[in-house]
């Protein structure tokens, strides 16, 4: 188009193809709606006409619509994508927006602060899904603003509806399974207890809120379970892993196993940490289950596939996403929802 050429509207294109308005939008957004030969035929004359699509700016300006949804991620963007929970449970939104025309605008809460920056992303959406939201995390986030659609995914912010699974139900049966073997020691590898990047040992007073943590949930499932069996944790037996990654969970592990009284029993928030406990304590020469039972907690595909399987706790990831998604476009009512898990007894801790 020359400098000084008139910009063509979505009517003017309309008019000179001498077709409708709704027909050219259809061309570019809805190609499902026309014939492969009048969507190529009309694309090729609008390029010709130096025409690329209807404005973006203008149509949510009319209809008060972006058709993005900005999905606030708790950790990075290369971990999130990497993470087999997170993963699935972006696999599982991926689903239902790609059905309904809508995309998804990741963002990571470790980037996010309230600027200009920010503020521009949060005009950009209709609305959020926060996933794994820590209390630490951007008081004065921009997704927390009024007026915006708010879905909360594995964590709780007032005023918001949330998404979770049965974290503290969860983490009780399982504990309650495991306690079955009568371990003399107990030792729980936890996950983002506190607000630190290290791992570390807790103090009752470094632990996020109860309500605003799943991992602190699954902390008081193991704490009412091992009070039924007269068994108790002392601080220094539970760790801070700050991440959920096989490193990291590694490091806690050995620290645990080379305690003066090893623990005859590990429970672990996840099966990520839970494999790698087990690869701690096989290289040590101790036997799986024999020597240490080990149990996890989210049931992904590789507790199943890894030897000695992990004896998991498995939560609804993918359709997790795809709940979070239909709340969020109204297709399901707006109420907190509350997903089932199941236990799954395998080698790392048989049933007794």
């Amino acid at each position: 188009m020359k400098k000084g050429t008139k910009k063509l509207t979505l009517k003017d294109v309309a008019e000179r193809l001498e077709v409708s308005t709704a027909t050219i939008s259809n061309a570019f957004n809805r190609p499902d709606q026309l014939s492969a030969s009048l969507r190529d035929n009309i694309l090729s004359e609008c390029e010709k006409m130096g025409y690329f699509g209807p404005n973006a700016a203008a149509r949510s300006l009319r209809t008060g619509r972006t058709g993005i949804v900005g999905i606030v991620l708790s950790d990075g963007l290369s971990y999130s994508l990497t993470d087999p929970v997170a993963n699935q449970f972006l696999k599982g939104m991926a689903e239902v927006f790609d059905s309904n025309a809508y995309n998804m605008l990741l963002l990571s809460s470790d980037e996010i602060e309230q600027d200009a920056q920010s503020r521009m992303q949060s005009s950009m959406v209709d609305g959020f899904i926060v996933y794994g939201h820590k209390p630490q995390q951007c008081q004065n986030a921009p997704w927390l603003m009024p007026h915006k659609n708010i879905i909360t995914v594995d964590s709780f912010i007032p005023g918001t509806t949330s998404v979770n699974v049965e974290n503290h139900r969860g983490a009780y049966i399982i504990a309650s399974h495991a306690l079955a073997h009568k371990p003399k020691a107990v030792a729980i590898l936890g996950l983002s207890l506190v607000d630190t990047d290290r791992v570390c040992r807790i103090r009752e007073d470094e632990m996020f809120d109860r309500a605003a943590s799943i991992s602190i949930q699954r902390l008081h499932g193991y704490f009412e379970a091992l009070k039924e069996h007269n068994l108790s944790v002392p601080s220094e037996c539970i760790w801070n892993i700050p991440e959920n990654n096989h490193r990291l969970a590694y490091q806690a592990a050995r620290e645990a196993l080379t305690m003066a009284s090893r623990p005859q029993l590990l429970l672990c928030m996840s099966d990520c940490i839970a494999i790698a406990a087990v690869q701690a304590a096989l290289q040590m020469g101790l036997r799986v289950p024999e020597d240490l039972q080990v149990v996890g907690f989210d049931g992904i595909a590789e507790s199943e596939n890894f030897h000695p399987s992990i004896t998991t706790m498995h939560q609804q990831t993918v359709e997790k996403g795809r709940v979070a998604a239909e709340v969020f476009l109204g297709l399901r009512e707006a109420k907190d929802i509350l997903l089932e898990t199941e236990l799954v007894v395998r080698e790392s801790c048989p049933s007794v």
